[in-house]
């Protein structure tokens, strides 16, 4: 660990950095987690007033030479700004949902927040939903702190597009995006220690796990949720109709905790842990489908996100090796971006590819994806407004 008088509080070098510019050092926490890389952004206000609740700190030596380059550059900051884009917008809110949570974990009214951060969430999947399935199955951000926050985003994802699969209402909808999104507010901390631990969960860990689907519904009710399909999917969330889930062993269910528990299970296991490989989303889909017994949502689920979701990294018949970027509107050929030469090789080079056409048709899954663990979305979607 760091000694406490390498780190100095981010609120003391506020004078380094202005919010809406790449940073010129990595933010970590109280406990050493990456909270911000180099280079990405403070988006507001509000989110700084999150770091600094989270007990945020910069490295000394990285303050020490940043000073030194600024004491050299007499024209001042070299930062660059840049217009807000999409991307920026999924980054932030990771950020607005954490400060909405800790609301709810503070007993503090949020109700209004909520629900408007709801209609965002909502807002942001139907500006491209192609996009919002690459940022859940293209995962490569290892900032484990903020894991519960981006497994809740990304849960929300998948559960909204499975519902709207299966033609669901629009408030029905709402209430199941307001679940993913809060499902698991009473083990927060938890959820993030669990990311990089590489040992079976403790008993206390487990008591914990056990407790949380009750202990969420009975925060966000003192917090002013009110909608009851909201609260109780919550609630079921981990139970399954054989009865051997938790906390009561239930059988009878209501579609929208199960829809909930699916979605929630499958990020899971295509999510990288500090410890654990991702499972690719095509063999989790084959799981998810022989676990539900083919059942309707889990059907639903698949078609939704397609055979190879955006996100998902392919092999093609050219050789080259590709990430899927969109969804196709018939059968099973989907968009794609190349990622290497003709010979699998990692290339600066990216090309959109069809695979419907024979040369580029997907012929597997990439089975070692250590050569292409990085895959910023700018790269193939290129700046989206």
């Amino acid at each position: 660990m760091t000694s406490h008088s390498e780190r100095v509080p981010i609120e003391e070098v506020r004078d380094l950095f202005k919010v809406g510019e790449p940073l010129p050092f990595r933010v970590l926490d109280a406990l050493e987690r990456l909270l911000l890389n180099e280079g990405q952004m403070i988006h507001s206000d509000s989110q700084l007033a999150i770091l600094i609740d989270r007990g945020a700190w910069v490295e000394r030596q990285a303050v020490i030479a940043q000073r030194a380059r600024l004491a050299g550059n007499p024209a001042g900051r070299p930062g660059t700004t840049r217009s807000f884009n999409l991307f920026d917008r999924w980054e932030r809110s990771l950020w607005d949902l954490d400060a909405r949570l800790r609301q709810v974990l503070k007993g503090q009214p949020a109700r209004l927040d909520l629900e408007a951060l709801v209609d965002t969430a909502m807002a942001m999947v139907d500006r491209d939903a192609d996009i919002a399935v690459f940022m859940a199955v293209r995962q490569e951000d290892r900032r484990f702190a903020l894991y519960p926050l981006a497994h809740a985003m990304h849960t929300m994802v998948i559960a909204l597009l499975t519902a709207r699969q299966a033609g669901w209402p629009a408030e029905r909808q709402r209430s199941l995006v307001g679940a993913a999104l809060t499902m698991n507010v009473s083990m927060l901390e938890l959820q993030a220690v669990m990311a990089e631990q590489d040992t079976p969960p403790t008993q206390r860990q487990l008591d914990q796990i056990r407790a949380h689907t009750d202990r969420s519904e009975s925060l966000l009710r003192a917090a002013g949720v009110v909608d009851e399909s909201w609260l109780g999917t919550v609630r079921d969330h981990h139970e399954h109709a054989d009865g051997s889930g938790y906390p009561r062993g239930l059988e009878a269910l209501t579609d929208d905790a199960r829809l909930l528990r699916m979605a929630d299970v499958f990020m899971a296991k295509i999510t990288p842990r500090a410890k654990r490989p991702p499972l690719a989303p095509q063999l989790a889909s084959r799981q998810l489908f022989q676990q539900e017994a083919g059942s309707p949502l889990a059907a639903s689920l698949i078609k939704a996100i397609g055979i190879h979701p955006p996100g998902a990294l392919v092999t093609l018949k050219s050789g080259e090796v590709a990430v899927v970027t969109r969804r196709p509107k018939a059968g099973n050929a989907p968009l794609v971006c190349s990622l290497s030469d003709r010979k699998g090789l990692p290339s600066v080079n990216t090309s959109p590819r069809d695979t419907q056409q024979p040369e580029f048709a997907v012929v597997g899954l990439l089975a070692d994806t250590s050569k292409f663990a990085r895959v910023l979305p700018e790269r193939v979607y290129g700046v989206v407004e």
